[in-house]
């Protein structure tokens, strides 16, 4: 946006900081907060804070620059607001778990290893953040955020302490990180609804089953090398020989990856999720009732049963969810809910595809408003920065919504 532009948001804009800074106890806190706001949305190829100050007619780069990285305010509150107002405006159809990556040159940026970069496509130096979005086929806003902390900055004391890693944070898997944001956003009593994700989540029965025994809904793409059984699978009990522990129930057969379950007699059905900018988007997809059969899911069936002694052999029914675009040989997603195969299967191809959702999102909480520009190297103040971009976001995302109002691309 330009500078005329964003000057005439001036009004709105402090009103949404109001509401959505109202934690943050002193003015000047709020203030700056506005000013970083009004700088993250005007135009500029860098969004760190020196050309930020530059740009703006208030900026001033020290009072930014301590805003960020040394004031002692509390980013979770203000996301907090940001998830009530998003979720009010929005009415998301799924939560998307993601995750998001921040190439780096050096190594003292907190958080920072050589690991997968999904902004690279390889192993790489970078951040990466685990995210929670709101999302509908329109529109989405992440609401909330966790940075990944590899396992190598547990032991690394000096590195901890110059990034300002708080005590008693270490490594924790995403998946756990993931379970952590879902429920904090849980706690505030956003309804939850349909939880979707990669399958870089979806891989994880663990993590499908902890969703499972919160009582919510997913839709997850699996690999298709994951094991299952048929659904018409039946256990049997082989006769005791007397000597030794009692038999278990047991499957007469291996299980099988998903991709046995799809023959020529698999019915595929032509289904329409949305209207794409290059018309309509369709494909082929299948509904199939399977009993995921790796070692998590039948240590779980016996923990649910109460012991492996009197669990019954029999795994629970899952639905599965099969593309095949009509060009292609062989399926190209699957993905797996603990949804009735009953569900329309428009709804679930809607919600699994949703989760391309938020590449929106990440597009212009990086190359609109500069996420990944932050130069800053703490734990403070990558949480304030991308709290900040947060809430730039969520101010354009609510006027793009406010049918009276109207903000430029």
């Amino acid at each position: 946006m330009r500078l005329g532009e964003v000057e005439r948001l001036r009004g709105e804009l402090s009103e949404f900081v109001a509401d959505v800074f109202a934690s943050l106890p002193r003015w000047d806190q709020r203030r700056w907060g506005g000013c970083y706001l009004r700088g993250l949305m005007l135009d500029g190829r860098r969004k760190s804070i020196q050309p930020m100050a530059e740009r703006l007619p208030d900026g001033n780069m020290q009072a930014l620059q301590q805003f960020v990285n040394q004031s002692p305010w509390d980013p979770l509150p203000v996301r907090r607001r940001i998830a009530e107002r998003l979720s009010e405006a929005i009415a998301p159809e799924v939560w998307v778990v993601d995750d998001v990556s921040f190439p780096k040159c050096g190594t003292a940026s907190v958080g920072v290893a050589r690991q997968y970069c999904g902004a690279l496509g390889k192993r790489a130096n970078c951040q990466v953040a685990v995210s929670v979005h709101a999302a509908t086929d329109t529109a989405s806003c992440p609401l909330e955020w966790e940075l990944f902390l590899p396992e190598e900055w547990n032991s690394d004391d000096r590195r901890r302490r110059l990034a300002g890693v708080p005590d008693g944070i270490g490594h924790v898997s995403k998946t756990r990180l993931a379970l952590g944001l879902l429920d904090r956003l849980a706690m505030q009593g956003l309804g939850v609804p349909v939880i979707v994700a990669d399958a870089g989540y979806g891989r994880s029965v663990s993590f499908r089953l902890a969703l499972e025994e919160r009582g919510w809904s997913y839709v997850m793409a699996v690999d298709s090398k994951e094991v299952a059984r048929p659904a018409a699978a039946e256990p049997y009990q082989p006769a005791y020989g007397g000597l030794g522990p009692p038999t278990l129930p047991r499957y007469r057969g291996p299980a099988q990856p998903l991709t046995t379950f799809i023959t020529s007699d698999t019915p595929f059905e032509q289904v329409t999720w949305r209207q794409g900018s290059k018309g309509r988007m369709t494909s082929h997809f299948a509904v199939i009732e399977v009993r995921p059969s790796g070692k998590e899911a039948c240590r779980t069936a016996q923990g649910q049963a109460g012991g492996r002694n009197r669990w019954s052999g029999v795994l629970p029914l899952r639905t599965l969810l099969v593309e095949q675009p009509e060009d292609a040989d062989e399926p190209s997603g699957y993905w797996m809910t603990n949804l009735p195969a009953s569900t329309p299967i428009t709804d679930l191809v809607r919600w699994a595809k949703m989760r391309w959702r938020i590449e929106h999102d990440y597009r212009e909480l990086k190359h609109g408003l500069g996420m990944d520009h932050f130069e800053g190297r703490t734990w403070r103040g990558w949480h304030h920065h991308v709290t900040l971009v947060t809430a730039a976001q969520a101010f354009l995302t609510l006027r793009r919504l406010d049918p009276k109002a109207h903000t430029p691309a």
